[in-house]
């Protein structure tokens, strides 16, 4: 099988992982021309998370898209590296990658400029060369590559970019991030990756070796809840973005904001055990808590 006959399944198999997030991606009550440019931003987000994660679909068809060979197919650096060229294409050629050439009717129709798309990818180049972040600080700094530039870019796909605006946004999208790093501790030390601030953990008495135990222990679930409650405060900071503006998209924001309290709430009935596997909301928590959000009630 070719590469270019491989490229459509290509596209739906990365697509469909917006159902496993935590947070609406494209939602149906969304116009069709939102949707569609959405899901062309999903759709490089999670690719070159998926070539940053060693997570792309087997048989090496997006090596050979981006000009990598079968020797280097499995060296990640080099398949960012193509990648950012073949994202560099979306602006000044003809992309590649057929998820990029989706991207590129959103660029051209939205005005979006490379910014943060280059964020996500030096994010992933990131995550090969750092596994451990020794301050909060730290770790906020790698979110600011490798989650805000999502919401910029719902705000530039939506035309409501503001300074305040991107201000709150920011501090939601690294709520959320933070949020899913609490999910995948067990998967990220798997990967020997943690997103747990290094002093945070000896102030815990965490040990690297705790993160590895079946289930969590006092001191894991202390560090759990710390650093929970500090993505709700994020949460709470950033909420007021979805006042700010109206309709349907007022909807949208609502659900990434839902999604990150209703995470929260499944980690805490879990009793902050994360280690066992990811700790998920169900749709009515979603709901219930898109309810409070959109009624102004939290």
């Amino acid at each position: 099988m070719t590469a270019t006959e491989t490229a459509p399944d290509l596209e739906r198999a990365t697509l469909d992982k917006a159902a496993s997030e935590n947070f609406p991606v494209a939602p149906f009550f969304l116009p069709r021309a939102w949707r569609d440019d959405l899901m062309a931003v999903y759709g490089f987000a999670r690719l070159v998370d998926d070539i940053g994660d060693g997570d792309l679909a087997p048989g090496g068809a997006d090596a050979r898209l981006l000009g990598v060979s079968a020797t280097e197919a499995e060296n990640r650096l080099v398949l960012l590296d193509a990648f950012e060229a073949d994202l560099r294409r979306v602006f000044d050629g003809t992309p590649a990658h057929p998820l990029l050439r989706r991207l590129q009717h959103t660029v051209r129709r939205r005005g979006l400029t490379p910014g943060p798309f280059l964020g996500l990818i030096a994010a992933n180049r990131q995550d090969q060369l750092v596994s451990r972040y020794e301050t909060y600080d730290d770790l906020l700094a790698y979110c600011e590559l490798s989650a805000n530039p999502v919401g910029r870019l719902v705000l530039g796909v939506t035309g409501t970019e503001t300074p305040e605006r991107i201000r709150l946004s920011d501090a939601v999208c690294t709520a959320l991030q933070i949020v899913e790093h609490l999910q995948d501790v067990a998967e990220d030390l798997g990967r020997d990756r943690i997103y747990l601030p290094a002093a945070d953990m000896k102030r815990f008495h965490v040990q690297e070796a705790d993160l590895g135990a079946k289930t969590a222990g006092a001191s894991v679930r202390a560090l759990v809840a710390y650093e929970a409650q500090r993505a709700r405060d994020l949460l709470n900071e950033g909420a007021p973005l979805v006042g700010s503006v109206h309709g349907r998209l007022k909807l949208l924001l609502a659900g990434f904001v839902a999604g990150g309290r209703a995470a929260i709430r499944a980690i805490a009935a879990a009793e902050y055990d994360v280690l066992p596997g990811p700790p998920r909301p169900g749709k009515v928590q979603l709901l219930r808590e898109a309810g409070v959000i959109l009624r102004g009630e939290g």
